[in-house]
């Protein structure tokens, strides 16, 4: 069939939406083969050829060569047999009434002349292409997006839907989501407001406009300790580890790679104006920033801050330690609801068992006890 029109239309379409005509012919040709089996038999093999320099759209049909017999085998039912598929084979001796060179296992292709095709085609192509923009904006919505990967964005507060804040991203036709698990418990905003957002890595989570992003993981923390403070930007100080509670307390520890740079002082700032900065950004939670060391007694240690530690004892085989405290301090070591320890432990990577110095002395008490009496 030939049709200029086809073409000239396919090239407005195309150029209108910033596509090649070679980046889809391809994609086409396949499109149209299947609207065609729709229309004329899905269980054919078909194929659609373009030609957009001949303004040409050739439809073809092909079937396999198969020796006569396997006709006579297949069709006796009695036997077992399956019926013979006339839509994908064809015999030999058919098959050399249209080409006198045919053989066993020849592709032997034939032009169709379907009805009203045209038509089909045009459907098709507007419904391809309509379907090739909405991924081509998706995708490119999604590659913009992941240059801001582990990154924070200043966000709009668009509308409130459902315990969802929709957020209007900078330079990006996706809304971001925060939802109330990302969320930090009891922190609300409104219409028009900006909030900054950490966006995690970005997956294709099926939703055609819209991705998650997030306030309470560790990682929010991190990026704004990276903006507020230079010189972990410069590689002067490294974050090590972070361990959090989203709208309670954050643990960061901190390590200087150049000897005469104090890494919590760079931290807090003069007068204490950049962890202000990062405080003010997710008030009530509170941040404790401990010393990183390579010794993991200290380590563990200086995690359980703001508590005094007397000793650490520890099992590196099993990672496992048991810190005393003084009497005095127990309740502060563990924190409410365990989570100063807890959030220790996480830092450290590391299992910690506080322990009183009472309870600590009257423990190793019973194992001397224990142990001279099995002498």
């Amino acid at each position: 069939m030939t049709s200029k029109d086809f073409f000239v239309a396919l090239n407005m379409m195309a150029t209108e939406r910033g596509m090649e005509v070679s980046e889809i012919i391809k994609d086409l040709e396949e499109a149209i083969s299947i609207a065609f089996r729709k229309e004329h038999g899905e269980a054919m093999n078909a194929r659609v050829a373009l030609n957009p320099e001949r303004n040409t759209i050739r439809v073809y049909s092909y079937k396999t060569v198969v020796a006569d017999e396997e006709e006579k085998l297949d069709s006796n039912l009695e036997e077992g047999g399956v019926p013979f598929d006339y839509d994908k084979f064809i015999t030999l001796s058919e098959a050399r009434e249209i080409k006198k060179t045919a053989k066993v296992g020849d592709i032997l292709e034939q032009e169709e002349f379907p009805k009203d095709f045209g038509r089909v085609a045009a459907v098709t192509v507007k419904q391809y292409l309509n379907q090739k923009i909405k991924e081509r904006s998706r995708n490119a919505a999604l590659q913009e997006m992941s240059t801001r990967e582990d990154k924070i964005v200043t966000a709009k507060v668009n509308r409130y839907e459902g315990g969802k804040y929709f957020l209007e991203i900078p330079g990006s036709t996706l809304e971001g989501i925060l939802d109330e698990r990302n969320n930090f418990p009891g922190q609300n905003f409104k219409i028009g407001d900006f909030v900054k957002v950490y966006v995690p890595k970005i997956k294709d989570i099926g939703y055609a406009n819209d991705i998650f992003v997030t306030r309470t993981r560790p990682e929010f923390v991190k990026v704004l300790f990276e903006l507020e403070v230079p010189e972990i930007e410069k590689g002067e100080i490294e974050i090590k580890s972070v361990a959090r509670e989203a709208g309670y307390r954050t643990k960061i520890a901190v390590a200087s790679l150049i000897a005469n740079i104090d890494p919590i002082g760079a931290c807090v700032g003069a007068k204490g104006a950049r962890i202000n900065a990062i405080l003010d950004e997710i008030r009530p939670e509170k941040i404790d920033i401990i010393p990183w060391s390579e010794d993991p007694l200290e380590f563990i240690a200086s995690a359980l801050s703001p508590a005094t530690v007397l000793r650490v004892e520890a099992n590196e085989e099993e990672k496992r330690a048991r810190v005393v405290v003084p009497n005095d301090k127990l309740s502060l070591a563990i924190g409410k609801a365990g989570m100063n320890v807890r959030l220790a432990a996480k830092l450290t990577g590391w299992k910690i068992d506080v322990k009183s110095e009472e309870k600590a002395n009257a423990e190793d008490a019973a194992y001397i006890e224990e142990f001279t009496l099995g002498e």
